[in-house]
């Protein structure tokens, strides 16, 4: 795509002969440029969710600076922030993926000590137990997901097969071995856990929610979508800080989570959105929001800096509900509680008018 820089240096320094195609032109690339760093925002969080959402968040800001009146000077610094923004998303994503992928060869490795140590403590098992460990060494080294996982199932298996084996002759190695199995399922427990969760908040991701629209979907359930949009939480930001506006989307995940019920998939939607994905009706689902909204809604306290500094905020969302409907795709019934919600805004900003 051209630099928007320089086709306005285009415009200012040699005028096109045709200035109203050139200027109906400019209209079109600024859009496909916005939109581009919207799409950028979006492939960030399925690429890589933890740091995902911090680029879409970045970008977002980005397009909306172009949304107004656009000045060559406003464009290259929009540039130049773009590129930075992407530059520590990339680092930070190769740094996370960088860490699991190494937890994940410590845990084969470990894996694999402990069945080359079963397997020199009994002979008759020597020949069996070698093979496994080179193979788990193996595994350790491979970068295909899919072909670490069906080699590890494999793999486990044997050794299973192997531990029943032996489980009359030495009851102390077994327990060894269960004790590195424990270990190793909550870690991977622990990981799948931190792949599916909002970093911040703790509550579900954008990737977790829609896994569970789609399981919804393929079940024919009875299942409503809730979208909350913080009111006026530009303002907190702006007139706080970014750590302040942390503090208090922490603190209304908390209230959103503890006035749910253990069957609703409560996630952050990105930014000041929430979702809710609620096993009910259509007025079922209202009349839990109606009672949620007296804890959820109100005075919060919010941590300003690193100090002890506090203020209270009043803190309100707008509320958009809809009912999936049989034959309805994941992105119509989101559509659906999206276009409520804007619907709930606007009449909440007519009534303090």
């Amino acid at each position: 795509m051209i630099s928007l820089k320089k086709y306005l240096d285009m415009e200012t320094e040699k005028p096109v002969e045709n200035m109203a195609d050139s200027r109906e032109l400019f209209g079109p690339i600024l859009d496909c440029y916005r939109s581009a760093l919207l799409a950028m925002g979006c492939a960030g969080i399925a690429a890589c969710p933890p740091a995902g959402l911090e680029l879409q968040q970045g970008l977002v800001e980005l397009e909306k600076r172009l949304a107004g009146n656009v000045t060559p000077g406003l464009v290259a610094e929009t540039e130049k922030k773009v590129e930075e923004t992407l530059e520590r998303w990339g680092e930070r994503s190769a740094n996370d993926l960088k860490t699991k992928a190494n937890d994940v060869k410590e845990l084969l490795l470990a894996l694999a000590r402990t069945a080359q140590s079963v397997g020199d403590r009994d002979k008759r098992y020597t020949g069996q137990f070698n093979e496994l460990t080179m193979r788990l060494r193996t595994i350790a080294n491979l970068e295909d997901l899919t072909q670490v996982r069906a080699s590890l199932v494999q793999s486990a298996g044997e050794l299973k097969t192997y531990v029943d084996r032996m489980t009359q002759e030495s009851q102390s190695l077994v327990k060894q071995l269960q004790t590195e199995v424990s270990v190793y399922e909550t870690k991977l427990k622990a990981a799948e856990d931190l792949v599916l969760r909002d970093e911040l908040t703790g509550l579900s991701n954008r990737r977790n929610v829609e896994e569970r629209i789609e399981s919804g979907i393929a079940k024919s359930q009875v299942f409503c979508v809730v979208i909350l949009d913080l009111n006026h939480f530009k303002e907190v930001n702006d007139t706080y800080g970014h750590q302040a506006g942390d503090s208090l989307l922490k603190q209304f995940a908390h209230e959103l989570r503890s006035n749910s019920r253990s069957t609703d998939t409560v996630g952050r939607w990105g930014g000041d959105e929430f979702i809710l994905v609620l096993d009910c009706d259509l007025p079922e689902a209202k009349l839990q929001l109606e009672r949620a909204k007296k804890w959820m809604f109100g005075e919060y306290k919010i941590q300003i800096g690193t100090g002890a500094e506090q203020t209270k905020v009043e803190v309100s969302a707008s509320i958009g509900v809809a009912r999936w409907q049989a034959g309805e795709k994941m992105k119509d019934v989101i559509e659906h509680a999206d276009a409520a919600m804007y619907v709930d805004k606007e009449l909440t900003r007519k009534q303090k008018r």
